[in-house]
């Protein structure tokens, strides 16, 4: 259930506190410090507040908030013994669903970072595939101890406004959605490709798993954005179009089987927020693309 920023302006402290109060992780001194700035113009500015309020305590109270989260896949999760919030934010990458093996290297990995650093290591989920989190997992092992406690903050930045966005609305919503779409160019024929089937992949442990499908329509546009309406996973993917049967359709003979039936796309999201356009231009016999927007 969301609610309204102008209900939330107006509740007394105490409800305010439990209406928003989860959504920094054991730590309900964050929505009681910002329960003092009331009224926010926009749910981007009520936010701001909370995190300045991580940011504004000291050192020891954010050392110990850092220590409430729970470590990434680790024995605490597996058990279910973590917050709804977590939970549902590690399973969203299959982190719930890991095989022993992998439940291994991250048990190792998330000892390695808290001897190091004396807090789990943090970070948001939900802007990240399986790969992306592993390889900055091991990427931040190697950082100071100053730089890793501003980006383990960051990181909770990232998180509690996905967590923000999703429980309140108003105006000023913070921009937390990217959107990936594509479109197909018939440039022999000079005009868009219709009923061109697509697959959309994530490149992880040397597999591809398809994550999305669709039709180009009249527009040779997909009718919808392959990913919308929540981050775009930092990672690597591959779009994959069948593009054969629409030139045999039109009675092109590009030899048999066609010199180019499904022609795939490799490229790397690196923005979770923005807008990656990937389209195809094509004839029987070459393609291209680019970034567009």
């Amino acid at each position: 259930m969301t609610l309204a920023l102008s209900e939330l302006n107006k509740m007394s402290a105490a409800a305010f506190g439990a209406a928003v109060g989860d959504t920094f992780e054991h730590a309900p001194w964050v929505a009681e410090a910002a329960a003092t700035k009331r009224p926010f113009a926009t749910v981007t500015a009520l936010h701001d507040a909370m995190m300045g309020a991580v940011r504004a305590a000291p050192r020891p109270q954010q050392l110990a908030f850092l220590n409430g989260h729970p470590d990434l896949a680790g024995k605490a999760a597996r058990a279910g013994a973590i917050t709804d919030d977590s939970r549902s934010e590690q399973a969203s990458v299959g982190l719930d669903t890991l095989s022993d093996e992998e439940f291994d290297r991250f048990h190792r990995l998330n000892d390695a970072y808290k001897a190091k650093f004396g807090f789990p290591f943090m970070i948001c989920v939900r802007r990240h595939t399986r790969d992306s989190i592993l390889t900055r997992f091991e990427r931040r092992l190697a950082n100071a101890a100053a730089g890793e406690f501003a980006a383990a903050l960051q990181e909770v930045f990232y998180i509690t406004r996905l967590r923000i966005a999703a429980k309140v609305t108003g105006e000023g919503m913070p921009q937390v959605n990217g959107r990936l779409s594509t479109h197909v160019l018939d440039t022999h024929a000079g005009r868009p490709a219709v009923g061109i089937a697509v697959e959309l992949c994530e490149l992880a442990g040397g597999r591809a798993h398809r994550i999305a499908s669709a039709v180009t329509n009249a527009d040779g546009r997909t009718a919808s954005p392959l990913i919308g309406g929540r981050p775009l996973p930092i990672g690597r993917y591959e779009l994959r179009f069948a593009i054969g049967n629409h030139f045999r359709s039109r009675g092109i003979d590009s030899g048999d089987p066609p010199f180019l039936d499904i022609v795939p796309l490799r490229f790397s999201i690196a923005e979770p927020e923005g807008h990656y356009h990937v389209p195809l231009l094509c004839t029987p016999w070459s393609y291209s693309t680019y970034r567009g927007s």
